[in-house]
């Protein structure tokens, strides 16, 4: 944000509603009609071309934003006086920061309104200290589904319903309250959360459904100026992060299918050196196990997972669907199919590498963010001889690795007694770059 000396001329940004010149006090409407330059949206300048005065120039922001600074800048050099007309609150989801970050803070005087969002809680009497504020107005990216990657314009609000009891969402043409009601039964989110659409507020036309379910919302129309409030009517779920039993995976069956174990998957997820924005890649997802509890652990980063089996890959989906988070991405191929559209990663783990091990270690390596880390679990020797040499020709790049062995008993009952049982051995590797990607 830039600074800069307290200005005698400055920009007034304007928050305005929805029933034009009613919205604003008697100092918002005399700067106003003393303006000499008006920038706002179509709509709002259409709101208040009466309140003008003769001659004064008016300028339509509407998919022009970036040129707005510049409008702003030339009505100051020539001491025009100049207002920048805002929804609501300015400095909500609005125009103000954008302003203050490409002029300075002194340049603007900013007169907030109440914000839409204000007026819909007041409307249905909901308390909104606690809520989370979401913005859904970005392009379209078409309809919600489950394992959408974060640049679909619905994955923050994907995000937040698991996290927050109460959302206020500002919607889109395209993004609307049925978009995300839709959103919320595609998450098996319909019967936690009761939404409340509020229409065309301080219009004569006002509607306000104070109380609707997902499941009535999914099929209904909506005025296009509206937002939606999202309330839970479950608690909040809180599951275990770390360290699930095998048990709670759905695995083929009998014993033959893909699951990293309990201990390994534990010791491979500290080794991941995971953070709560992570960027994380599952290479040979198997059953998921260690991707989903990794998008557990990186509630504000995603999961990216990957497995060429097909029957495998509809076990990791349906452990997906069970698992409760939107933060996870799963592709039916064999890697490294379709892995450079994917960004670049903080942490990869490979369970399984389809015969392509040496290259998937290099290509990984050249992708890594700095200090990222890549993890591989082995069970036979020949894979273990394979990392290890492709890592040893990496060594002058500066990539460095260890090998960590691990083996595990459990107790299981003989008699009226207990033995131990050994898990078969696995060979944990782990690689970083120094200082990341040359």
């Amino acid at each position: 944000m830039n600074t800069c000396l307290t200005d005698p001329n400055p920009c007034r940004v304007i928050g305005v509603l929805d029933d034009g010149a009613g919205s604003l006090n008697a100092t918002a409407l005399a700067w106003l009609r003393n303006a000499d330059v008006v920038i706002g949206g179509t709509r709002t300048l259409a709101l208040l071309k009466n309140e003008l005065k003769p001659g004064a120039i008016s300028r339509d922001l509407t998919a022009r934003l970036r040129e707005v600074p510049d409008w702003v800048r030339s009505a100051r050099a020539d001491n025009l006086c100049c207002v920048v007309l805002a929804t609501g609150d300015p400095l909500c989801h609005g125009i103000a920061p954008y302003l203050a970050q490409h002029l300075c803070v002194q340049a603007l005087e900013i007169l907030p309104n109440l914000s839409t969002l204000q007026l819909a809680c007041a409307r249905v009497g909901l308390a909104w200290q606690d809520a989370r504020i979401v913005s859904v107005h970005a392009r379209d990216a078409g309809e919600w589904s489950r394992g959408s990657p974060p640049g679909h314009g619905l994955y923050a609000l994907a995000q937040a319903l698991r996290q927050h009891s109460r959302l206020l969402v500002l919607t889109s043409p395209d993004n609307s309250p049925d978009r995300v009601a839709r959103l919320l039964l595609a998450e098996g989110l319909g019967d936690d959360f009761h939404m409340a659409v509020a229409e065309n507020l301080l219009q004569p036309e006002e509607r306000v459904l104070a109380e609707l379910s997902p499941q009535e919302a999914a099929g209904m129309r909506f005025a296009a100026l509206n937002v939606v409030l999202l309330w839970r009517v479950t608690p909040i779920p809180q599951p275990v992060r770390f360290g699930l039993a095998d048990a709670e995976f759905e695995q083929r069956q009998p014993e033959k299918g893909l699951i990293t174990k309990q201990e390994v998957r534990a010791v491979s997820l500290a080794r991941l050196q995971l953070r709560a924005d992570s960027v994380v890649w599952d290479i040979g997802a198997g059953s998921g196990s260690v991707g989903l509890e990794a998008a557990r652990l990186c509630p504000q980063g995603h999961v990216f997972a990957i497995e060429k089996n097909e029957e495998d890959c509809a076990i990791a989906g349906r452990n997906h669907a069970a698992f409760g988070v939107a933060n996870y991405s799963l592709y039916h191929a064999k890697a490294p199919e379709g892995l450079d559209a994917w960004p670049d990663p903080d942490a990869v783990f490979i369970g399984g590498s389809g015969g392509e091990l040496a290259g998937l270690i290099t290509g990984i390596l050249s992708r890594l963010r700095p200090n990222g880390t890549l993890v591989m679990n082995f069970v036979t020797l020949e894979n273990l001889a394979t990392a290890t040499a492709a890592l040893q020709a990496l060594e002058g790049e500066g990539v460095s690795w260890d090998v960590l062995q691990l083996q595990a008993a459990r107790s299981k009952p003989i008699l009226h007694m207990h033995r131990m049982a050994a898990e078969n051995p696995v060979w944990i590797v782990c690689a970083r770059r120094v200082g990341g990607p040359a």
